[in-house]
């Protein structure tokens, strides 16, 4: 009687960022020997051991320990050994794209950059001669350039699109650190050059978009001499507009849409699983970050379908880890730290207005009163009191953005709401605050993307979801978001609103 032929394998070789097909001939005779094929035919260079998703099991994962156990068409997963660990992270780190900005815009003076030595040796000596002799350095026009350049490429390290202020600070910065470089006939002594900076920022952003650069290549095609019916050069021009630091990096190297949109399906896979591999979603996340802010930025979905395309993005640490990549700054870790150390005066402010008169008083008071009526006055009592009295106390309607349901009633009414918060209670109270609800719910767009215990924490979702995906903040709390995003983040030093210019300088002057 003739032997039965070998079955053919088809694997499918999860990694920790990609997943592969690998197709054997035959079933290997061990798990060892089945190790070493994929080593081989995959070009791993490291130990590693083998789990699969067991059938009997509903695709839990499961260790590979007797090759028999394997299904002809199956799905393993590489466990990295312990000894390989430190190696491996290096190595699967270095293939995960990195943000292609590790600094925001400096908060003090420009740091100038060292020029080239021979632009440096003319500046020292015009330095020297400057004050010893009050003499401005002749410029050529090649020395100039050589500075301009060196400063639009430090510049573009920061920020592709600076504000005006900005580029003064550089220029400022400049003739501060080489004194021989200041105009005679500006009034500060850098006029000349803020404009000069300005302009080459442009030539700039034009030489970095030849060179295939995203976050500048998505504006390019507006209306030019040569394309007079493109859309107008000035309108819609897609960039960073809260302080993000990565805002459309490039793709990492070696990696195409095809590839990242495999790890975009993996990554769904992965969430939709009852045991699943934080570390794993992190990695894939991390690599696929240019792909989802190709799509957020350039295509601009409706969040229900963003979220369904990355619902790793509801999952509480992803999102601040997202919050990071963007901005380069650790959202719950900064914003507790901050609104901590303002709590105490901020009541302070709140009680101050409480005791005048008028809409805004009145508010205050109903607000205080329960906050005051509580047993218990820990820290999150304190943070939940401090959130709802700040819009109230900056005069802004938050009734549009905290709702409230009980969670016996019908599905409260959501249409419209762009943003909200809506807290669910077990019962009809109608308080403007609630210490112990059954759940907040993170609205965006109508929906409820996640709920949360707290309001603090709920409140930092909605913020980092405002900045995952590309939204405006509500238009009825313009001045709560941007105290949170400018004071209590520090992410923009941008011009503040009165109300908050003037509860900034309250808040400063008790920290004096």
């Amino acid at each position: 009687m003739a032997a039965a032929s070998p079955q053919p394998m088809i694997l499918r070789v999860v990694e920790p960022d990609q997943a592969r097909k690998l197709k054997l001939s035959s079933r290997p005779a061990s798990v060892d020997a089945l190790i070493n094929i994929i080593k081989e035919k995959l070009e791993i260079n490291l130990d590693f051991d083998l789990l699969y998703e067991d059938p009997d099991f509903e695709g839990k994962l499961t260790s590979l320990a007797d090759i028999e156990e394997l299904p002809q068409k199956a799905v393993v997963h590489i466990s990295l050994s312990q000894d390989s660990s430190s190696v491996a992270s290096t190595i699967q780190l270095s293939d995960v794209s990195s943000p292609e900005r590790l600094s925001r815009w400096p908060p003090g003076p420009f740091p100038v950059p060292t020029f080239s030595f021979d632009v440096e040796l003319k500046l020292r000596d015009g330095n020297a001669e400057y004050e010893k002799n009050n003499t401005h350095l002749k410029l050529t026009r090649g020395l100039k350039h050589d500075i301009l350049e060196k400063l639009a490429s430090a510049i573009y390290g920061f920020k592709a699109y600076p504000s005006d202020k900005e580029i003064a600070k550089a220029a400022e910065a400049l003739v501060a650190k080489h004194p021989c470089l200041k105009e005679a006939g500006s009034e500060t002594g850098w006029n000349g050059w803020k404009n000069s900076i300005k302009f080459k920022m442009g030539n700039y952003r034009n030489k970095m978009r030849r060179a295939g650069c995203q976050e500048v290549t998505v504006n390019a095609g507006k209306r030019s001499r040569s394309n007079p019916e493109n859309e107008s050069s000035h309108s819609n021009i897609k960039r960073p507009k809260r302080a993000e630091v990565n805002f459309l990096p490039n793709f990492p190297q070696g990696k195409d849409p095809s590839i990242l949109e495999q790890l975009r399906q993996t990554i769904v896979e992965e969430v939709a699983k009852t045991e699943k591999s934080l570390p794993l979603i992190r990695k894939m996340m991390e690599t696929t970050f240019p792909l989802r802010r190709q799509t957020i930025v350039m295509s601009c979905p409706p969040v229900n379908e963003l979220m369904n395309l990355w619902p790793a993005l509801k999952i509480e640490n992803e999102l601040y880890a997202e919050f990071q990549r963007i901005t380069n700054q650790n959202l719950p870790n900064t914003f507790y730290a901050e609104l901590d150390r303002h709590l105490p005066r901020l009541m302070t402010l709140f009680r101050q207005k409480a005791s005048k008169t008028g809409k805004t008083a009145d508010a205050l008071v109903k607000i205080l009163k329960i906050h005051d009526e509580q047993e218990i006055h820990d820290i999150h009592t304190k943070r939940t009191t401090v959130l709802h009295a700040l819009p109230v106390y900056l005069c802004e309607d938050a009734s549009g953005f905290f709702r409230t349901c009980t969670d016996k009633s019908d599905e409260p009414e959501l249409d419209g709401v762009a943003v909200g918060l809506l807290t669910v209670i077990s019962d009809h109270d109608t308080s403007p605050v609630h210490y112990n609800p059954v759940r907040i719910s993170v609205i965006i767009e109508s929906d409820a993307m996640v709920s949360l215990p707290r309001l603090g924490d709920a409140f930092l979702v909605i913020f980092g979801l405002i900045y995952a995906l590309h939204l405006s903040y509500p238009k009825a709390l313009t001045n709560t978001f941007e105290f949170t995003e400018k004071i209590l983040l520090g992410l923009e030093s941008g011009k503040l609103s009165p109300k908050l210019q003037t509860l900034k300088n309250d808040l400063m002057q008790k920290l004096i």
